[in-house]
């Protein structure tokens, strides 16, 4: 079967090969804006939801690896804020792999669609990590600190602040700095929904009572915080793994470290530092990192031995995940 064949007619956003710096297939597909039928191509920057987590984590391992911070360090000493019930001894370990028990403003084991957060609380007041705080912040404790894995957005939120705490700058502006600019990724940023810049697609969801799309505007936060809503292109993220890999962002010894097995588990996967492990037959694992909002589905795997890298993202909310594992299986 050809690779063109597994991709289903309808879907939308870019899907980008790659084995040993060669394009198995580089495509985009459907509309950035579908009422001006305005296609989607291959500079188009997409949002990616919980992708971002990824870069939040590098940032936070060179604050480490230049000795600002350490992976030992608790939210109480590193933020200046009333945790209420939180427990002030949660480590910058436990936030980078969701194993803290912190009080998850969008808890995915209970709530099954992200738009319901912003029932009681405009999504347009989402413009820095700082205003999901009344989200969270006066909860109780899922569970005690490292008593186990549990995926959690408030940690990544809570990563994003204490950068802001350490550098002084916004946590985009360090990541575009520290993150982007090294790695060539001149496209990628965190954008405001009613601010969008140039070649941004609009991300929809299908109305399935009056049978048409409308966009996500009022689904999702209008602004990414720490927890994820980074914009970018598919050859950004290209670049991104080629300079984790070639030690341009990390050094060696601290990219080992982010891709090693910290957390999870068979059932719910498992996890490095703000990266996804996929464990392949032969018992190593593989590193990718995902994205999933009202609109917006995105994910990225990367074989390092194999040199081989796929990146699948659309705005549509169609199923990269599935699609995924059959072009693995064809290529």
């Amino acid at each position: 079967m050809k690779i063109d064949e597994l991709i289903d007619t309808d879907f939308s956003g870019c899907i980008a090969i790659r084995e040993h710096d060669r394009h198995i297939l580089q495509k985009a597909y459907g509309y950035a804006d579908m009422p001006n039928k305005i296609p989607n191509e291959l500079n188009t920057r997409f949002a990616t939801a919980s992708a971002g987590k990824v870069f939040v984590a590098v940032g936070i391992l060179q604050l480490i690896e230049q000795g600002k911070i350490k992976l030992e360090d608790t939210i109480g000493n590193l933020l200046p804020l009333d945790f209420y019930q939180i427990d002030r001894d949660i480590t910058v370990k436990q936030l980078l792999t969701h194993t803290s028990g912190i009080p998850d403003y969008f808890d995915e084991s209970v709530m099954e669609e992200y738009e319901e957060l912003w029932k009681d609380y405009p999504n347009y007041k989402i413009r820095t990590s700082k205003d999901l705080l009344p989200l969270f912040i006066q909860k109780p404790m899922m569970y005690p600190k490292g008593e186990k894995f549990q995926y959690n957005n408030t940690g990544f939120v809570v990563l994003g602040l204490i950068i802001e705490e350490v550098t002084g700058q916004a946590f985009d502006e360090y990541l575009a700095n520290q993150v982007f600019a090294p790695a060539g990724m001149s496209d990628t940023g965190y954008f405001e929904l009613d601010r969008l810049p140039a070649r941004c697609a609009n991300a929809y969801i299908y109305d399935k009572v009056r049978e048409e799309y409308y966009t996500n505007i009022y689904s999702v936060d209008v602004k990414g915080t720490g927890a994820g809503g980074a914009f970018t292109t598919v050859n950004d993220i290209e670049k991104f793994w080629d300079a984790l890999f070639s030690y341009k962002l990390l050094s060696p010894g601290m990219t080992g470290e982010m891709l090693k097995e910290h957390s999870g588990n068979e059932k719910e996967g498992f996890y490095g530092y703000g990266i996804w492990l996929k464990k392949e037959e032969d018992n190593t694992f593989t590193p990718y990192f995902q994205g999933c909002d009202p609109g917006v589905s995105f994910i990225s795997w990367y074989h390092p031995g194999e040199n081989k890298n796929l990146t699948l993202v659309s705005n549509l909310g169609c199923n990269v995940w599935k699609l995924l594992r059959n072009l693995r299986t064809a290529i």
